[in-house]
């Protein structure tokens, strides 16, 4: 009898769902999703509904723990949803007897699996981790496993992490190709920061009139909108507008680079502040690649030149950083460590 896969879903962002779905779709029903605010978002997988750990709603991951020990990240105290979060995941365990618990992302719920005697693959996201949680939890995983191409990580990553590391990139949804609107610029808005700027696309499309830009997720209002700038809030479709767009503007956050890889479209990267530097290290290696154009000041920024010079970069640099097959790949070796194979 084949045992279950449990894939922990972390709920800051969008990016790690649509991996933990991109596996269980790949894995003929034995992933089972294990998050927060996962009812209606998994299909028809199996999930486990786990209560929040947040401390308010505006989260920014900090704990207010100024006791927590060095081994842990977020350890808020008398919390009682991490009591009964901590309580549904090991009963979870304990009543299905996981051969393998996926973590994307969090090093405290992978040292509890660890500690319920589960191997752990941990999902290794760009940047510094060299921090004492993160060391810990790599050390205790049988596998580590980055989304993203082996020349996208950090020049930091120490040597020991890169040789656990199966890199997997390409691990998106991946849109039909269809032909490109000539002069389009799409902005994406990402879903786990802050509103974009609204007035900055609206003085940006001023500067541009022979471009047309779009804007899509969380965008503050445009007050009196140029001709050529829309917006149209959260869309269902896009990485299909990312496929048909001329030029992407967005975030250097998982979803909005896999999407522009997987398209192969001209990309000029925003990045945001992250913890552990996981944006900025990643616009850093894909200027350095020569996958993208990095832009640290969107107001500021002369538009109408730097549109021009991203047109004009090599689609075979973002090539080399996507494999079509990623998810088929990941499944496959998610399953194999969970059947046996440490090879």
């Amino acid at each position: 009898m084949t045992r279950p896969v449990g894939y922990y879903v972390h709920h800051h962002g969008a990016g790690h769902r649509a991996r933990a779905l991109a596996v269980a779709e790949r894995a003929d029903g034995r992933v089972t999703l294990i998050g927060t605010n996962l009812t209606g978002q998994t299909g028809s997988h199996a999930y486990v509904d786990l209560p929040d750990d947040r401390l308010h709603a505006a989260f920014d991951g900090d704990d207010l723990g100024g006791d927590r020990p060095a081994a842990l990240h977020y350890a808020p105290l008398d919390h009682d949803g991490i009591r009964r979060r901590v309580a549904a995941v090991t009963q979870w365990i304990a009543e299905h007897r996981p051969a393998l618990m996926v973590v994307d992302v969090s090093c405290e719920i992978a040292m509890l699996a660890r500690l319920a005697s589960v191997p752990t693959v941990f999902v290794r996201l760009n940047g510094v981790r060299n921090d004492i949680p993160h060391l810990d939890a790599f050390r205790a995983a049988t596998a580590i496993v980055a989304p993203f191409a082996a020349a996208l990580d950090d020049p930091e990553t120490p040597d020991w992490v890169r040789r656990k590391t199966r890199y997997c990139p390409g691990v998106t949804h991946r849109a039909d190709p269809d032909a490109v609107e000539p002069g389009s610029v799409l902005v994406v808005g990402g879903g786990g920061g802050s509103p974009i700027d609204g007035a900055v696309w609206a003085r940006a499309a001023c500067a541009t009139p022979d471009r047309t830009w779009h804007v899509i997720g969380a965008c503050t209002p445009i007050v009196d909108p140029p001709g050529n700038l829309e917006r149209f809030g959260w869309v269902d479709d896009a990485a299909a507008r990312i496929a048909r767009t001329a030029i992407v503007v967005g975030s250097a956050g998982d979803g909005v680079v896999g999407a522009v890889l997987a398209a192969r479209r001209p990309f000029v990267c925003l990045p945001e502040d992250r913890p552990f530097d996981e944006q900025r290290s990643k616009a850093r290696q894909l200027v350095a690649a020569g996958a993208a154009l990095s832009c640290n000041d969107p107001a500021t920024a002369d538009w109408p030149s730097l549109l021009a010079k991203v047109e004009h970069r090599d689609p075979a640099a973002q090539a080399a950083l996507d494999d079509p097959r990623g998810a088929d790949r990941l499944a496959a070796y998610v399953i194999a460590l969970a059947d046996g194979d440490r090879g």
